[in-house]
């Protein structure tokens, strides 16, 4: 009796998760980002980089008076599928992101 109880329990488990929906963004998201178009570029501030990669793997500060005035801060985004043929934001290349203050002034790949 206990496995007929447990058997149905399982099946009505998953009758309910099956029938989960998938919610595609709406079109208005789509129209604002398109896939494959949400990269970084020179002017952004930090903000707008981490809303579109999210925080960087490191965080470098350095200093050189001779290159430049103040502090250069630089981010780090590993890659991590390498074997992707574009490269879709830093999915396959490790990027190095270099802002003077707020402001994107550079970008490596490495």
């Amino acid at each position: 009796m206990k496995a007929i109880i447990c058997l149905i329990l399982v099946v009505g488990m998953v009758g309910i998760v099956s029938c989960a929906d998938v919610m595609p963004p709406p079109p208005q998201k789509i129209i604002q980002t398109p896939i494959g178009t949400s990269s970084v570029k020179i002017g952004m501030t930090k903000d707008q980089v981490v809303d579109l990669w999210g925080e960087p793997d490191a965080k470098k500060v350095t200093e050189d008076s001779e290159k430049w005035s103040g502090a250069r801060e630089e981010w780090l985004y590993r890659g991590r599928y390498s074997e992707l043929p574009v490269d879709a934001g830093y999915l396959s290349k490790t990027k190095k992101l270099y802002f003077d203050g707020d402001n994107l002034t550079n970008i490596t790949n490495e």
